[in-house]
C-alpha cells in the first residue's frame, strides 16, 4: 500500500469515528429524508426509555462514552441511523450514538422557557392551570399550529409550541 493509499485510509477511519462518513448515514435535511435502517423520518423526536443511557462517539461499544443521559423520558432528536445505533442530540445540541433499545417512540417534550403557562385551552387568554419551569419534561399530546397539549406532574394543559423543545414547529398531532 502506497503512502497516498494509507493516508486516504487513515482519513476514512477518522471520518468514520467522527460519524461523518458512516455507511448507512442519512443526513437530516428536512426534505423527506428517511433512515436507512428503520425507514422512519430523519430527523425525528424520540425519548429516552431508560433511566440512564451511554452516548458514544461512534456507533459501537468500542467507541468512547462522551455523555451519559440520566433523565428517563428526556426528549431526543434522532439525526442518523447505523445498524442498531441512533445518533441523537439533546436540547442543548449535545449527543452522539446510543443503542436503539434505550430509546422509545413515546413522545415527550421539555419546557424551553422559564415559567411556561399551562392553560386550560389553546388560547393566550385561557385560564392558567399551572406553570412549568425550564427543563420540566412532559408527555406530548395533540398539537395545533401554535399550541400543544402536554401532561406533566399530574397536570394537563396547553402550552405555546415556542416554549417547548421536542416538537417540530410545523408538526400537527391529533
Amino acid at each position: 500500500m502506497t503512502k497516498s493509499h494509507k493516508f486516504r485510509a487513515f482519513l476514512a477511519q477518522i471520518a468514520l469515528c467522527a460519524g461523518l462518513a458512516t455507511p448507512g448515514f442519512t443526513a437530516p435535511n428536512g426534505d423527506g429524508a428517511r433512515g436507512p435502517v428503520t425507514n422512519l423520518p430523519l430527523p425525528r423526536f424520540v425519548s429516552l426509555k431508560a433511566a440512564e443511557g451511554n452516548v458514544r462517539r461512534g456507533p459501537s461499544l468500542s467507541h468512547r462514552i462522551d455523555w451519559v443521559f440520566r433523565h428517563r423520558d428526556m426528549p431526543l432528536l434522532v439525526t442518523a441511523e447505523f445498524g442498531h445505533w441512533r445518533r441523537v442530540e439533546d436540547q442543548e445540541g449535545q449527543g452522539g450514538w446510543i443503542y436503539y433499545s434505550l430509546l422509545s417512540g413515546s413522545r415527550t417534550v421539555s419546557v424551553a422557557t422559564d415559567r411556561a403557562a399551562l392553560r386550560s385551552r389553546p388560547d393566550p387568554e385561557g385560564p392558567v392551570v399551572a406553570e412549568a419551569v425550564t427543563g420540566v419534561i412532559g408527555r406530548l399530546g395533540e398539537c395545533g399550529p401554535d399550541w400543544c397539549r402536554i401532561a406533566a406532574g399530574g397536570t394537563k394543559g396547553w402550552v405555546e409550541k415556542t416554549a417547548l423543545w421536542g416538537v417540530a414547529r410545523d408538526e400537527l398531532r391529533e
